[in-house]
């Protein structure tokens, strides 16, 4: 038992002495001395779910020169939100922001909670952001997991069942490496060495302040395992470019919850799993009656997380005006609308055949 604690002390104690001389400077980190500013700690979580470092620190130096504390971002326009959003993907996440801004602001006077149970009372964080907050933000001792940890601890203790069932223990084991001293860095430490050292191919082992600890080194390549992946599904649709004689074209709000939540779209038929719509069956499914339908040659493809979506374009000139949520639009002015990237393909697609 003893030598198990000792190995913690030394791997806590490496590790932070690595961190303090290799850590990675990133806009949304505090130097070292300072205090984290919460603000900033929650709007860089939030962008890098499921995001790169390299992606998000532009949208991040965007969005604090635009809305440089939590009451400013509260007061925005959500489709300026999610119009600055443009580009990171999975908008739920920005609405969420969104809500969540509104709640700091209006309930906790611009005081974000200092522990993960009030954290994970917030729209949009969950158990990963929430620890991620109160270790880094507040110096609370927090169990950080992300796919970096998670790469981590499945070579240093040798981890060979597959994720997503091993998920718990390696939860448990990088738990069991949390200190109550330093939280904050020692989260940031893990995860810079999974990103830096610990990387998915040709781990750099001989760099590793824990490489006299790792058990599994020798396989560091193969884990974390994974389990097969399930094939997506191919989803098939017919978008409408409507027009009005002007030249303005037709778009409509999407519905708040599901897929790409309170954006801006071009109208179609649903997504579903089956052989192409045919045009008369597409035509009669409009949102609008229209004259001159013309399929439009080629197809859209765009890839979700749990489905592959094929889009053909149908367009034509409306004989009548749209009710809201739809509404007119002029083509010009799409660049400034928060149009998802599988709607900036059609747009390309369509002004490439018309």
């Amino acid at each position: 038992m003893m030598d198990a604690y000792s190995d913690i002390v030394s791997d806590v104690a490496s590790i932070l002495t690595w961190y303090d001389r290799n850590r990675r400077d990133m806009p949304w980190r505090a130097a070292p001395g300072e205090f984290s500013d919460p603000y900033r700690i929650w709007l860089s979580e939030i962008m890098l779910q499921q995001t790169t470092v390299a992606t998000v620190g532009p949208y991040f130096e965007r969005f604090l020169e635009r809305w440089p504390e939590v009451f400013a971002l509260a007061k925005a326009p959500l489709d300026d939100v999610l119009h600055a959003w443009q580009g990171l993907g999975y908008y739920a996440r920005a609405r969420n922001l969104h809500r969540c801004a509104g709640v700091v602001a209006k309930e906790f006077g611009g005081q974000f909670p200092n522990t993960e149970a009030g954290l994970r009372e917030l729209p949009g964080i969950g158990r990963y952001t929430a620890a991620a907050i109160a270790a880094i933000a507040f110096d609370r001792r927090a169990t950080v997991v992300d796919g970096n940890v998670e790469r981590v601890m499945a070579r240093r203790f040798r981890i060979t069942e597959a994720v997503p069932g091993s998920k718990p223990l390696l939860y448990d084991l990088a738990d069991s490496l949390t200190p109550a001293q330093r939280p904050g860095d020692y989260a940031q430490a893990v995860m810079d060495l999974g990103a830096t050292i610990c990387t998915p191919r040709s781990p750099k082992c001989l760099l590793c302040p824990w490489s006299d600890s790792c058990v599994g080194r020798d396989i560091a390549a193969e884990l974390p395992r994974r389990a097969p992946k399930k094939t997506r599904p191919l989803r098939r649709a017919v978008v409408f470019w409507l027009t009005r004689d002007d030249g303005d074209i037709l778009l409509r709000r999407r519905p708040e919850k599901g897929l790409l939540g309170g954006m801006m779209e071009m109208p179609s038929t649903d997504w579903q799993e089956g052989p192409p719509i045919a045009q008369n069956e597409a035509e009669a499914r409009a949102p609008l009656p229209a004259r001159n339908f013309q399929l439009l040659p080629g197809i859209v493809e765009h890839g979700f997380t749990h489905f592959r979506l094929e889009l053909r374009v149908l367009s034509g000139t409306a004989c009548d005006e749209p009710l809201p949520p739809a509404r007119w639009h002029p083509v010009a002015g799409l660049a400034d609308v928060a149009l998802p990237t599988v709607m900036k393909k059609v747009v390309a697609h369509a002004a490439s055949k018309i």
